[in-house]
């Protein structure tokens, strides 16, 4: 039984985090870049388990009762994803963004750990997917189950973020070509954009 609830945390978990988002693509462009991969992946991963942890016992029911936290939480994302888009269409027309492909532009830590953290706290759609789905899915789970359903959410967060923020670097051949960088800010800038608009009209 412990087992089935496992795995089904896990699939559920996957199928949320592995969704383009602008997590995804930061934790990707980091790998690429090969700066700071370790504090990048770190936090997130202790990020999606503290939330999927508060969702499964109980605060993603709390939240949906509350109007004014949804809609705090959807302005606010739309503001901060229409902004990190606007950075990433910046690059694409910038000069300097040769520099950064040629990696001569270091990121400073403390500049790499507030962009990773706002790009996980600021952006509503972390909270719908691990603290009000997950959770709620998790909370149906019988009592002494709900922290094996827990365990295999966090799991697939775990082994995604370290795939994606280390295996970034098999696409490094791609990527020494400073178009390639240009392509990747644009696809980058798009998303955030799309998110910011599924926010603002939803």
């Amino acid at each position: 039984m412990s087992s089935m609830v496992f795995f089904k945390g896990m699939g559920l978990g996957a199928s949320l985090i592995m969704a383009i988002g602008s997590q995804n693509a930061h934790v990707l462009r980091m790998g690429l870049l090969c700066q700071h991969v370790g504090v990048t992946v770190l936090v997130c991963i202790v990020c999606d388990m503290l939330l999927i942890s508060a969702g499964v016992a109980g605060m993603g029911a709390l939240i949906e009762q509350s109007p004014l936290l949804l809609e705090l939480a959807r302005w606010g994302g739309a503001v901060f994803l229409f902004w990190y888009g606007l950075r990433a269409w910046r690059a694409v027309l910038a000069n300097d963004s040769l520099a950064v492909a040629a990696g001569s532009v270091r990121i400073p830590l403390r500049q790499a750990l507030t962009t990773v953290l706002a790009l996980t706290l600021l952006n509503p759609h972390v909270y719908l997917d691990t603290v009000v789905l997950l959770g709620s899915i998790g909370g149906q789970q019988p009592v002494d189950s709900r922290l094996w359903f827990a365990l295999g959410a966090g799991c697939a967060s775990l082994l995604w973020f370290l795939s994606l923020g280390y295996g970034a670097r098999l696409l490094a051949p791609l990527f020494a070509r400073p178009l390639s960088w240009r392509v990747l800010d644009g696809v980058v800038g798009a998303v955030m954009w799309s998110l910011a608009g599924a926010l603002v009209m939803s």
